[in-house]
């Protein structure tokens, strides 16, 4: 087992960076509008994305590159078009997950203010990074992935016994332009955009690098866990929500701190003042976890674009690209601090539409001629994949059309 714990790692990076506003904001409110009847949108979203993500394992497991490497060979075009779509997002995600992160440790401790706790947590995560690099990142993402699956559990044990009257299990699907808007919105980011695909094949290399020995079935390993705790957990928060908050009347605020102090008091109110302790828990470290893997995403991924892209004149290393991350997003947060369901829904309906995207190059580049062919995928997966794809196109599609 300790041994197993030590080959684990850009897996539950992967989970701590796709548990989070997704989880705990959008399954959430799944369960406290919809009840339990939008369990179908999150297994059939997480079955559609599956291929493409462990495409992105199998590839760098297979060549020892990352994806953004393989695009070389699909043509600059593929590059440029997601350094595009990551600079356009990347400020939002970062400013709405430590909105989100803020508010919760406020309501939590009852200290500061949303300002001054979102400036700690951007300085925490920016102090693991400089100080440990990717080794750090590694250690700490164990410690906090388990703890959340953990208290999350925990919340959803409290929760059931605490209520006899329960949603239904029935499956439905809105009908109304704003449910609709909704359903894209939840299917968007969950369990992440495509794009943490590239994020997982560049943390592969890096534990490579870090545990030479790892075996192609220690990689497959270490992602299956990761995202199986992504769907447990997404599973868990849309119960909670349907469980404490379904049927209530309440309706949510756009702002950060204000949502955050809902949340954890519709949980106290619900379950008992013995239950804010693990429902914080769980609300905070979901919260961390994602704050701290995409403050190293971003940065890490846009400066192996800019290695690959641009004249070593105008390259961008990690750190130039972490310090200009965190200071976009206070800039951010400070112009928008009020609006944090508008950038939640801005990014996860721009991660949707964008999903088709990175689904056809990813499955394009492990399907051509940078992969031997012993290695691409079976019949099986790839016929799952071009369904996939078709039905991303498919909802995307359908959200242009109510727009």
């Amino acid at each position: 087992m300790k041994n197993l714990f030590q080959k684990l790692g850009p897996g539950l990076m992967f989970a701590g960076a796709a548990i989070g506003v997704s989880h705990l904001v959008q399954s959430t409110r799944a369960g406290a509008d919809f009840g339990f009847g939008l369990i179908w949108a999150l297994l059939l979203i997480n079955l559609i994305k599956y291929p493409f993500f462990a495409f992105g394992v199998h590839y760098t497991s297979k060549t020892g590159q990352d994806l953004l490497t393989g695009f070389q060979t699909l043509g600059r075009w593929v590059l440029a078009t997601y350094f595009l779509l990551s600079l356009m997002t990347m400020f939002t995600f970062q400013t709405a997950v430590t909105i989100v992160t803020a508010g919760i440790a406020t309501s939590l401790t009852g200290l500061g203010s949303p300002l001054i706790w979102a400036g700690i947590i951007l300085l925490l995560c920016f102090l693991i990074l400089i100080r440990g690099r990717f080794s750090l990142l590694d250690q700490v993402m164990k410690w906090v992935v388990i703890a959340l699956t953990l208290s999350t559990i925990l919340a959803v044990i409290l929760a059931w016994s605490a209520h006899e009257v329960r949603p239904d299990w029935t499956q439905v699907i809105p009908q109304t332009g704003l449910g609709i808007a909704f359903l894209i919105a939840f299917m968007g980011w969950m369990p992440a955009p495509l794009d943490l695909a590239i994020w997982q094949s560049l943390w592969a290399v890096e534990k490579k690098q870090l545990n030479p020995d790892l075996s192609e079935q220690q990689v497959r390993l270490d992602f299956n866990i990761g995202y199986l705790a992504t769907v447990v957990i997404g599973l868990s928060f849309i119960l909670l929500g349907g469980l404490v908050m379904f049927d209530q009347g309440e309706e949510f605020s756009n702002q950060g701190a204000v949502f955050a102090s809902q949340l954890i008091n519709m949980y106290t109110d619900s379950l008992g003042s013995s239950a804010k302790g693990f429902i914080g828990l769980a609300a905070l470290t979901t919260m961390f976890s994602t704050s701290l893997t995409t403050l190293d995403g971003s940065p890490r991924v846009m400066a192996k674009i800019s290695e690959l892209l641009f004249p070593r004149a105008y390259r961008l290393n990690y750190m130039t690209w972490l310090v200009i991350l965190v200071i976009g997003s206070v800039a951010v947060y400070l112009g928008l601090t009020d609006q944090m369901g508008t950038l939640i829904a801005i990014g996860t309906i721009l991660s949707f539409v964008s999903a088709p995207f990175y689904a056809i190059v990813i499955y394009k580049l492990v399907n051509g001629t940078s992969m031997a062919e012993e290695h691409r995928p079976g019949i099986v997966i790839r016929t799952l994949s071009v369904l996939s794809i078709l039905l991303l196109i498919g909802f995307s599609l359908w959200y242009l059309s109510i727009l």
